[in-house]
């Protein structure tokens, strides 16, 4: 297969759906030659489970740990505008060659397979098998969802790393903090050191509890990172950046002050509040508590400014709570279509909007196209926002390239 011929076979077992357990990755890894095992047995590997910051912590260390010299391995999800964003070795994507010749290989040794893997589980063993080829030394793994059976957690890791736990994907992980936070915490494993962020009081017993069990050192960071300057935004990212290099401390992978400094000052993590210019911003929060935070980082870096919000969300999120985390900074929202068969239909999210606050100016628009067209009249500043899946259309359309969905089909 050629790269758009893989890619179209790998959206093609997107109908497996989302399949949690590890039977499925533990037996393609090991029937995989050079599946990445033997590298994550002789190599340190940092696993990062959380409800919010997962990908900016990873990118916080991968980004320190190059910077000190080592050659790093990063799988990261989802991606924005290209799949190969997933696999990073050194902070270059893997190649159209690689993604074609290594989907090629686990296609036919999955073809007759029952239970078929999945999306995930592919893309994990693609990933796991360049890190092995490229001889990565340190790899920086986000699990995709929960934690205790997520196809990462199939590799043992020389840290476990939880940031702050919360409400999301209820449907597979469980409608309390305590359920979340038992699937999140599957990632701790035996004699394994733990880091992690300040959590919700249930949250932190269930992260005790397990770490007794596994016999794992616990080390909570409660201080934020103020040391040296983030190049991402926030206040909240200074406790990523703490987060981050705790755990390089905790997995024994020695870093400089000045591969610190300048790892935590050249990171790039697109769609986690993305000035792309003078009045547009992209941010990918995705669930209520993250649109708390975007909020409160809009207040830190424009006052008591307030935006045009174009809003665009998931059928699987809490839009509500999510539109009321934004409206305290928002003028007015638009509401375009976004390209996902998981999209929730524009005209739902304003039935959301004309039942809770019928005060608040909203509208729907044909396309994300036209919604910018009509933020781009007022003076105020955009924000685009409700999904890492829309924020990734959103810089495909300013980048003019096409989008994740079309990156097959050409």
């Amino acid at each position: 297969m050629n790269y758009r011929e893989a890619l179209a076979w790998l959206y093609s077992t997107q109908r497996f759906g989302i399949k949690l357990g590890l039977e499925n990755i533990e037996r393609l890894l090991a029937a995989l030659p050079g599946s990445g095992l033997e590298t994550a047995a002789l190599c340190k590997v940092i696993h990062v489970a959380g409800t919010n910051g997962k990908g900016s912590v990873c990118a916080m260390i991968e980004a320190i740990a190059r910077a000190a010299g080592y050659r790093t391995g990063l799988f990261t999800s989802p991606h924005l505008i290209s799949f190969r964003e997933r696999i990073l070795v050194n902070g270059e994507m893997i190649s159209e060659d690689e993604v074609a010749g290594g989907l090629t290989e686990i296609r036919e040794l999955i073809r007759d397979w029952d239970p078929h893997p999945t999306f995930f589980e592919i893309a994990t063993a693609l990933a796991l098998q360049h890190f092995q080829k490229t001889r990565c030394e340190i790899l920086v793994l986000e699990t995709g969802m929960g934690g205790r059976l997520d196809a990462t957690n199939a590799v043992q890791s020389s840290v476990s790393v939880i940031t702050p736990i919360d409400f999301d994907h209820e449907k597979w992980l469980g409608h309390s903090i305590d359920q979340i936070a038992k699937e999140k915490a599957g990632i701790i494993k035996p004699r394994t050191p733990v880091i992690s962020a300040p959590q919700r009081p249930e949250a932190e017993v269930i992260i005790r509890q397990r770490a007794v069990e596994c016999d794992a050192a616990l080390q909570f960071v409660n201080e934020p990172w103020t040391k040296t300057r983030i190049a991402l935004r926030g206040d909240h990212q200074k406790m990523n950046a703490a987060l981050a290099i705790a755990a390089l401390q905790a997995a024994d992978i020695q870093v400089t002050d000045e591969a610190i400094a300048r790892g935590l000052s050249s990171v790039e993590w697109p769609a986690r509040f993305q000035i792309w210019n003078e009045r547009i911003v992209i941010d990918g929060a995705h669930n209520p508590a993250g649109a708390k935070i975007l909020a409160q980082t809009w207040r830190e870096e424009f006052g008591n400014e307030r935006a045009i919000v174009v809003l665009a969300i998931l059928r699987d999120k809490n839009a509500a709570e999510i539109v009321d985390a934004l409206r305290p900074i928002a003028t007015k929202f638009l509401l375009p279509p976004i390209r996902s068969e998981r999209a929730l239909p524009p005209h739902d999210l304003s039935s959301i909007f004309s039942f809770k606050t019928p005060s608040l100016l909203h509208s729907v628009t044909p396309s994300l196209a036209e919604a910018l067209t009509a933020a781009r009249k007022t003076k105020e500043r955009i924000l685009i926002t409700g999904s890492l899946h829309f924020a990734g259309e959103a810089l495909a359309f300013l980048r003019g390239e096409p989008n994740a969905l079309e990156e097959c089909a050409q």
